[in-house]
């Protein structure tokens, strides 16, 4: 589900979206090709918050380095919103798969899984 709110003029937006697994397959063809490939190559969907995962972890299997506040975005526009970006970030911190280095000015999620 993706929310939108915000302001087009003078005209307030409150839009809900709903996404099935195609829908966000058809949705990632318009990122960046090392960012879009894992959600077409993700498994079939058995529940929302499991699909979100696969996808979340193929992102940074993908890019294999990502700063933290690029990170977010990405998983903001997938998950729906910034809180859900940020529980996948928290999420991510702690997974065997993945080192979370300090750098200068942001974190750097890097992927240590195969």
């Amino acid at each position: 589900m993706v929310r939108i709110r915000g302001r087009i003029g003078d005209w307030p937006v409150d839009l809900t979206l709903e996404l099935d697994a195609e829908d966000w397959a058809q949705l990632a063809k318009h990122l960046p090709a090392a960012v879009a490939e894992p959600v077409a190559a993700a498994a079939p969907v058995v529940e929302q918050g499991d699909s979100l995962w696969r996808t979340t972890l193929e992102l940074l299997r993908q890019a294999r380095q990502v700063e933290g506040p690029q990170l977010l975005a990405q998983l903001a526009a997938l998950s729906g919103g910034e809180a859900a970006g940020k529980r996948l970030l928290v999420r991510l911190r702690h997974s065997p798969q993945v080192r979370v280095e300090t750098g200068a000015d942001t974190p750097v999620y890097h992927w240590q899984g195969d």
